[in-house]
């Protein structure tokens, strides 16, 4: 298959707005970039690692709050994203 030099364009131009950093992480089908790129589950690491301590040393004594409940569900999601990259790395892994 030739890529023309405007879909090589608009490749890099992707890849700059979207900060991505390999071809699986422009791809527009979620379950093939899922467990495959390592840059998203540092990134979503990083994020659980700073929102669940943030969330403890400041909404811990007021779990009702809407601060403390969207923290928590931000941190949620980052975790629960971060498993599933790491359950479906583990699979391909094991699959070959």
């Amino acid at each position: 298959m030739t890529v023309t030099m405007a879909q090589q364009l608009l490749l890099v131009t992707a890849r700059r707005k979207l900060s991505l950093a390999c071809d699986d992480c422009i791809s527009t089908v979620f379950k093939r970039k899922l467990g495959r790129c390592k840059i998203c589950a540092l990134q979503l690491s990083l994020l659980s690692l700073i929102c669940w301590p943030l969330w403890y040393w400041l909404y811990a004594d007021s779990p009702k709050s809407v601060e403390s409940i969207a923290l928590l569900f931000f941190s949620g999601a980052f975790t629960g994203l971060l498993l599933l990259h790491l359950v479906v790395w583990v699979v391909r892994r094991i699959a070959g």
